[in-house]
């Protein structure tokens, strides 16, 4: 499903001469998805989301705009579920945000109450305007 971790700050310069610790950003993501393959980052810190082989539908609509419809993702952290009339009836969805960067990204699908709505059950909805596509998109 998602993959725990994110960013972190690494102390540089710690030594016992008196020297200020500096903090210097590293990215330790979790996952990285294979550079042969098109893949979605996220747009603010670059971290890998999603395989464009996991895109389910781009005929998804977001708080902000379009949205994609992933069957899995990955560097994506899941908060708590909660009941939402959204655009195709009742469904328990969790948000889910960049553990590098923290940005919401999306959500996923908990629980779909129509019967037609199931299929989108265990399923992840990225907005497009915290995605940017990434190797091989020529």
């Amino acid at each position: 499903m998602w993959a725990a971790g994110g960013c972190c700050s690494r102390q540089a310069g710690e030594s016992g001469g008196g020297a200020p610790a500096v903090k210097t950003p590293v990215k330790t993501f979790q996952a990285y998805l294979p550079p042969a393959h098109r893949t979605y980052s996220c747009i603010h810190c670059r971290a890998h989301l999603a395989s464009h082989d996991e895109l389910i539908s781009k005929s998804f609509q977001g708080s902000r705009g379009r949205a994609y419809l992933f069957n899995s993702v990955v560097n994506v952290g899941c908060g708590m579920a909660e009941e939402r009339v959204l655009l195709t009836g009742l469904h328990a969805v969790a948000d889910i945000y960049c553990e590098c960067c923290k940005t919401m990204l999306g959500w996923k699908y908990e629980h779909a109450f129509e019967s037609s709505q199931k299929y989108k059950e265990g399923k992840f909805i990225i907005e497009l305007a915290h995605m940017v596509k990434e190797n091989g998109w020529d």
